[in-house]
Order: structure tokens, then sequence, then C-alpha cells
């Protein structure tokens, strides 16, 4: 079947052209039934195809009209401005009207909704700091070691206003190497015996710090076995307050300090040599004024005055060394006092808190070494520590247990002054007490 117009055939066509053809015409267009065919430009108007050029040649001899490429209409749609962009470079997309001659164009981007940002934002770093705090404390507190049974203290004074905690330093070697041991001039004796003794109280007029110095001459009362729960009765003996400790632990060490001054202990707070080591280590070192130098081959101590940082060795001889002094127990126990007061000032810094990878590490090695009662929490131990720090800045008082004399190499406390001191503190009062 013959594809092209009626009339027409390959032999009728006149001169080809192409195909080895002389003809400088070119073919009809062939009919492609599956193109839609729209009339044809008059004489003499525009292509649609762009600017106006010569006029189209009319159709003729039976040869059909060409047929316009549209969208139902073609690409002229009627319009001799038209301009599809292309021409200039522009394409408009999107929906909507109000381009060029109608042309769609791109919706504007809406503006940013700057409160419903930072409303979300601040959601967000909340919630993640609440998840943290809470992360935090669970760890924390997990990490405590409650080991100490103050329920099981026989005979107790009654409870006064604010509260009284007992922080005990022993020379507990639980932890530690040989190495270690020889490092931190320690030695390896058995069992424990404590180093330091203090009692914090804590109210509303003032923080106080006591110390209480190992040879205070004591009465062993009467008690009840920390491991056997036997009661034994009290037979008048006097002995150095830290031997009650030696004899039976932290619950007769509380026994002996609350008979001897009618104070009611709140809380029981102990840490070792190593862990002692390992705070100061944690936290960077602990900056420190140093009044005057002294050297002890016992403790490894070799101080110069002034200020200075020390690390966890350093900061262990500072507070052990009494062999450097005339009046070894006291001064021991003014070094202990400082020291411990510039540990918490340095440990409450921001410095310290608000960096994760100085706060963890403190707190990690801090929690580690304390053994602590079975009813201290945290918000205790954060309430000691920040005692501390106010003792260290002026806002507390810091004194040794008021001295009356000696016995037997023993020290006897003031009784007097004893008596107004637990006054003062079991009624929150003003301490106007002096020690020595």
């Amino acid at each position: 079947m013959n594809d092209w117009p009626q009339g027409w055939s390959d032999d009728n066509r006149g001169p080809r052209y192409g195909r080895g053809s002389a003809g400088s015409q070119p073919e009809g267009a062939r009919v492609m039934r599956q193109v839609r065919r729209g009339q044809a430009v008059p004489p003499g108007q525009r292509s649609g195809y762009g600017d106006p050029g010569p006029a189209a040649p009319p159709y003729g001899n039976g040869v059909p009209q060409q047929p316009s490429y549209v969208d139902g209409r073609g690409y002229d749609d009627g319009h001799d401005d038209y301009d599809s962009g292309y021409n200039t470079g522009q394409v408009y997309v999107g929906g909507g009207q109000g381009g060029p001659q109608g042309a769609p164009t791109r919706a504007p981007r809406p503006a940013p909704n700057w409160r419903r940002r930072i409303k979300w934002t601040v959601i967000t770093l909340a919630t993640v700091l609440v998840v943290t705090s809470v992360g935090t404390y669970f760890w924390a507190d997990s990490k405590l070691r409650r080991e100490v049974d103050l329920g099981t203290v026989i005979d107790r004074p009654e409870s006064g206003d604010g509260t009284n905690y007992l922080i005990v330093g022993s020379d507990s070697r639980e932890g530690m190497s040989k190495a270690d041991e020889k490092k931190l001039h320690t030695g390896g004796a058995e069992g424990k015996r404590t180093d330091s003794m203090m009692i914090l109280h804590v109210g509303g007029n003032g923080d106080t710090l006591i110390s209480l110095p190992r040879d205070s001459d004591v009465e062993i009362p009467s008690y009840k076995g920390s491991t056997s729960g036997k009661t034994y009765p009290a037979r008048g003996r006097h002995t150095k307050l830290n031997a009650a400790y030696a004899e039976d632990g932290p619950t007769l060490l509380v026994r002996a300090i609350e008979y001897n001054t009618g104070l009611h202990i709140d809380h029981y707070v102990e840490i070792g040599f190593q862990g002692f080591a390992n705070i100061v280590d944690a936290v960077g070192g602990v900056d420190i004024d140093i009044d005057k130098g002294f050297k002890d081959k016992w403790s490894g101590a070799d101080f110069k005055s002034g200020k200075q940082t020390l690390d966890g060795q350093q900061a262990l001889a500072f507070v052990r060394t009494r062999h450097a002094f005339a009046a070894s127990d006291l001064q021991r126990t003014k070094n202990q006092q400082k020291f411990l007061a510039a540990l918490a000032h340095q440990v409450a810094t921001p410095s310290t808190v608000l960096n994760p990878f100085k706060f963890y590490p403190t707190m990690g090695a801090g929690l580690d070494s304390l053994i602590v009662d079975k009813d201290m929490g945290l918000w205790d131990l954060a309430s000691m520590f920040w005692a501390m720090k106010g003792v260290n800045s002026g806002d507390g008082t810091s004194m040794n247990m008021p001295i009356s004399g000696s016995s037997g190499g023993n020290l006897v406390w003031d009784k007097a002054k004893v008596k107004t001191l637990v006054s003062q503190l079991n009624n929150d009062e003003k301490v106007t007490v002096t020690g020595n």
C-alpha cells in the first residue's frame, strides 16, 4: 500500500531530493497518522516558532498541511509574543500563574519560623540535660560503698540541729601493689588504722571543721562487736583514739567519739591512701600555699614554702607527715584540714564540674574509694563537700579539738571547752570556742 498522498508515486513525483537524486527540493512529508494535524499557517503570518521569517509557502498539489506539535493546540498558543523560555535560558517550573505571559513560576520559599525552632531547640537541650543528670545520679549512687551500719552503735546521744559528718582517713592499702606502696611511702602494714579524723558540722550558722588528734586520750565504753554482734562491757580502759578504730573498726570509733563528746554522728565517710591519691590526680592536682618548707623521709615529704600544685603522691606525703614537726600530731591535723578544704574547693570549681573529662574521672576515683554509712546519699555527700569548700573560703570555722595537756603520751581534751563546743554544735549556734 502506497503511503504517499493520492496521485503521487515514486515515479511521478518529479525530480527527487536525496538518495543520489539531483533534485534541489526535498521530498514532501510522509503522512504520519500518529501526529495530529492542525490548521495550516496562512501566508504572511508567523510560523509560531520564534522570530518572524518569510511567509510559509502555501500547500498545494495535494500535499497535506504540516502537523502542529501541540498539547491539543500546537506550540503556538495564539500569542504572538509567546516565548517558552528556552530562547533566554529561563525555564519556569512549579505551579501557579504569574510568570511571563502566564508561564508557571516557582513558589516563594516560606520564611523560617524562628520561634518554633528556638522552642524545639530549648526542649531538646532540656531533655538531654535531664537524661544526663538522671543517668549520672544513678551511676554515682550505684558506686557508693555503703559498708558501715551506724544502726549497730549502742547507747547513742540525741541528735542535735544541723548534720555531723565523721571524716576518716585510714592507712588502708586496699588495691595497692608493692610498687604503689613503695612509690607512696606507705609500707606494707596489715590491717587498717586511722591517720586522720575530723568532725564536720554543717548548719545554719556557719560550718565547723574540727580535727581530732589520733593520739587523743579516750575511754572505751561498752560496745557491740561489728562482726560478732556480742556486747562488750565497759572496763574504764583509756587508750588513743585511733586504737578504737584498730580494735573494732568504724562502729567502735563512732561509739567512742559519741561517748567521750556527747555529740551525735549522723554520717560516716572514710577514704584510704590509694583513693586519696587517685582523687588528687583525677582533679589535676591541688593548689596549696605552704607556709614553711619541711622534709620527712618517713612520708617522702620534701616541700619548699610558697604556692604550688601537689599531685597525688605529694598530697599524701603532705597530710601524713608528723616527724617533721615538734607538735607532731597537732601540726599534722592542721595540714590535713588545710589540704582537704583546698581539695574540696578544687573539686567544686566550674572547671571540674562542667568539664566531663575531669568531672567523671574525679567522681569515679572518689566514689570507688569512699566507704560511707548505709544511710548516706549523694545529696549528703555533696553537702559535705560544699561545706568543706565554704570552710576553705572563710565562711566557716576550722580548729583542733581543745587540748588541756597530755597523759602517758596521750593528748587530753579540755573538758570544759569541749562541753561548750558540743552544746553550740547541738544547738547549731555560732562556735566561739577556740582550739589548739
